[in-house]
């Protein structure tokens, strides 16, 4: 299949460990040009550096940034643009929680949520819609969780913001489709990172999450897919890159679920 990605320009928030590093690596398999959009740079020049390796023409730029703060975010969509020329493709791929009961969870801890989760899309496709409405064209794509579909256990603040970005791109996909623009959500399973690949101290893996997730816990995840095994990044990866490409050229406001056939809606 075609996907008529190769020369687009593309920014992946988030780029630098694992869904998001597998994204930018996607995009750079089919030729694309990338800017990374991370608040660890040291991460995002990693996976540049990676992505300069490959064969096939692809290029990798990495750009500082906090998706919770718009002016920030403008100004690394604005340089984006500048380094690229264009945008073609947005990956809203930043995300984080640390999974507790609502009760024991702190205010803090809610915000930040809300902050990283929700305001961050809302931020990022805020600051790219004038330039892709301009160019009367542009794919966005948003992670999201099955959290957001269903409610999860210990995850009440994060459930609620990942349908809050379902909600949102479709409300934007209804606003833009006329300027010839895409908005999609893909919702993951579990994807834990290997074993060293996070290097980020304020990822949600390096603050907690990863030693949650013992061997016990993995195995009773694995039980609850009907697959009866655990996704990985690439496979999240392959489905964003078909969301943003030419291949799903009729295909918008839609929520696609890579979790093992966790939820099925």
């Amino acid at each position: 299949m075609e996907l008529g990605l190769k020369g687009k320009n593309v920014v992946v928030t988030g780029g630098g460990t694992n869904i998001g590093r597998a994204i930018v690596l996607a995009f750079a398999a089919e030729g694309c040009n990338l800017a990374i959009a991370e608040l660890n740079r040291k991460a995002g020049e990693k996976v540049a550096g990676e992505v300069s390796a490959m064969p096939g023409g692809a290029s990798a730029t990495v750009i500082d940034a906090d998706v919770t703060d718009m002016g920030k975010t403008d100004a690394m969509m604005a340089e984006a643009i500048d380094r690229l020329g264009s945008v073609d493709v947005l990956v809203n791929n930043v995300g984080w929680t640390i999974d507790r009961l609502f009760t024991e969870k702190s205010r803090e801890e809610h915000i930040r949520e809300v902050d990283v989760n929700l305001w961050g899309a809302v931020n990022c496709i805020n600051a790219v819609l004038p330039h892709m409405i301009e160019r009367q064209t542009g794919a966005i794509v948003s992670i999201s969780s099955d959290a957001g579909r269903i409610g999860e256990y210990r995850e009440a603040v994060y459930s609620a913001c990942k349908a809050g970005v379902i909600a949102l791109s479709k409300s934007i996909a209804r606003e833009t489709g006329r300027y010839g623009l895409r908005l999609n959500m893909v919702c993951p399973g579990l994807v834990v990172p290997p074993p060293g690949e996070v290097s980020n101290p304020d990822s949600m893996w390096a603050q907690g999450m990863e030693a949650l997730f013992t061997d016990d816990v993995l195995e009773r995840v694995r039980r609850a897919y009907p697959l009866r095994r655990m996704g990985t990044a690439q496979e999240v990866a392959n489905a964003v890159v078909f969301l943003a490409s030419d291949a799903a050229s009729f295909i918008t406001g839609q929520t696609l679920s890579v979790s093992g056939g966790y939820t099925m809606m």
